[in-house]
Order: structure tokens, then sequence, then C-alpha cells
């Protein structure tokens, strides 16, 4: 029996099948683009017109637990995350960055979990100190595309399921500016909550000086720096140059000193990557010393990647802490 036609049919329905599958995704991409340019398209959000609240909330998060419900677990609480929230009736996505909030919620032992009573709780709490609510409804195609690709520690304690469940998003304009956001969304089994009270980032790392520098080597043995580099990349920024000259002004004046610099990244990224980005930010200062008249004998580099972090890799504060140099005396 000669087989050859069927393999040749097979062969043609299968690029009938690819070809089908690629327009199709060639459509979503077309209609996820048209999503997102209708959405950035909108210049006036919302909240713009949302009165401000000036009601007593009392201590952060607010709000507290519905009767017959508790926290899943212990609910997670950073002093600074960014949080993405639609923010308007068709779903623009916005990063909120500030203190946040965020659990899971189930039922008591002895109750029955109630989605609508879930749900109303909450809208009525909001609602009773002058809060608006920005957005109900399921994610299209572009907004949870958009959330994968770009928001953080899902399916962690608190995320929201925009997959499959209905989102509700609110505002409490504040007279000072920190605005709160709160979204959640819930399913028969249970719900998650999100709140976020919106605040400017605060950097708490500043770059030492050379009698600093002095003094952690001579204290500690090591200096820690935040020298400034391109994104990604191990090209200086001006200031990290500066930085730099502060290094150079502790190593001319004690000639015998010597150092070994140590790069270190956040957990961002792979450990390849990451491992020759801290190698190259390394060797980098370590050149620029050279510049500056240090004798290269002096020096050595060396790279660990996301090796050894010293602060919680999973808050944006936490991630800058671990981008560090190490001046380790020899």
């Amino acid at each position: 029996m000669n087989n050859k036609p069927i393999f040749i049919l097979l062969i043609a329905l299968t690029c009938s099948v690819l070809a089908n599958s690629k327009q199709q995704e060639k459509q979503k991409e077309r209609a996820f683009s048209k999503e997102i340019q209708s959405t950035n398209n909108t210049d006036k959000a919302i909240q713009d017109t949302v009165p401000i609240s000036t009601a007593d909330l009392g201590d952060f998060p607010f709000f507290g637990l519905p009767d017959n419900i508790q926290y899943e677990s212990k609910p997670l609480q950073r002093n600074y995350d960014e949080i993405y929230f639609p923010v308007n009736n068709i779903g623009k996505l916005k990063k909120i960055g500030g203190r946040s909030f965020k659990s899971n919620m189930i039922n008591t032992d002895n109750s029955e979990w109630s989605r609508p009573y879930f749900i109303k709780s909450y809208d009525e709490a909001i609602r009773a100190v002058d809060g608006v609510k920005l957005f109900e409804g399921k994610f299209k195609y572009g907004q949870i595309q958009f959330m994968k690709e770009n928001a953080e520690y899902l399916g962690e304690e608190g995320s929201l399921d925009f997959y499959n469940n209905t989102i509700h998003s609110y505002i409490i304009r504040r007279p000072d500016g920190d605005d709160i956001y709160i979204q959640f969304d819930a399913n028969t089994a249970g719900g998650a909550i999100q709140i976020i009270q919106k605040e400017a980032f605060k950097q708490t790392i500043s770059i030492a000086n050379s009698n600093q520098i002095e003094k952690d080597l001579n204290e500690k043995g090591k200096a820690i720096l935040y020298i400034n580099f391109d994104t990604d990349k191990a090209t200086l920024k001006p200031e990290g140059k500066e930085a730099i000259k502060e290094i150079a002004t502790v190593l001319n004046n004690h000639e015998s000193l010597k150092l070994a610099i140590h790069g270190y990244t956040d957990n961002a990224g792979t450990e390849t990557h990451n491992q020759t980005l801290s190698e190259r930010r390394a060797k980098a200062v370590v050149v620029q010393l050279e510049v500056l008249g240090v004798d290269k004998s002096r020096l050595t580099a060396k790279g660990f990647g996301s090796q050894n972090p010293i602060a919680d890799n999973t808050t944006p504060n936490g991630r800058a802490i671990n981008r560090r140099v190490e001046l380790v005396k020899k």
C-alpha cells in the first residue's frame, strides 16, 4: 500500500492548523494593541473627579474583616510596593506605589463562604468613607497580557485571579494626596484584597564619602557602596564616577591599602546574566580607579551575581539595596 498520499495529506493538514493558529494569535495581538491604544488615549481617569474624603480612617490598612471571614494566612505588608490597579471604567492599568497590604480570605470554620456577602461588605465599607468605585469587570485579553508581562509577585499571598474573576477597584482620595487604592476579587470558595496608600518612594541609600569609607574599612574590614550604573549595564553614570572618586581618595591617602572590589546584583534575571553583570561592574570600578591614578596591582575585581543578598529581593527597595559594590580590605 502506498502511504505517500496520506503522508502528504497529513503534512498539509498540519500546515493548515499551524497557519490558523498563527492567524488567531495575530488577531489577538491586534485586539491587544487596540485595547492598549484605547486605554492610553484616555486622558482623564475617573479619579480626577472623585471628591476628597476627610473621614477618620484609623490605622493602615484601615479596613477590618467582615464577620465570619478570616485571613487564609498571614497578610503581606510592605513599607513600599508597586501594584497595578484598574483606574477607570474601561480598565486602564496604572502602577501605584506606596505602603501595601495583600491577603487571601476564606470563611471561618463554622460558616459557608458567600461571594456576594464578601463583595457587598467591602463595597459598603469603602463607600461609607467616601470611596468611589473605579472599575468593576473581567479583564480582557490585553489587560491579562499586560499583567502577565508587567505585574510582580503573581501567585503570592493576596494575588487577584484576573484570568477568571471580576475585579473590583476603588479609590479614597485624601487631602494630603496619600490616596488609598483598594482592589479585590472573589470566587465561590474565597477572595483576595490588595490595598495601597499612595506614597512617593523614599531613597534610603546614600553614597558614602571618603571619610565614611575609611571608617568602615578600619572598623568592619569592608565598605558597602551604591554606585550608579546605567540600567542592566556596566556603564558608569556621572554620579557613579563621583562615588569612585571617593574610593580613590582613600586609596591615595593610604598607599599600602589594597582592596578587593566585589559586585552584586538583585535576583532579577537569570543567574548567568547576573553573574556576568556583577563581574563587569566590579571591573568597571577598577578601570575607573586606574584612570584616577590608582595602581591596578592594589586592586582585584570579582562578581557574585545575586548571591549573599543583604535585603529582601521581593521589594523594590530591597532589590536596590542588593545592587551594591563592596570594598573589602585585603
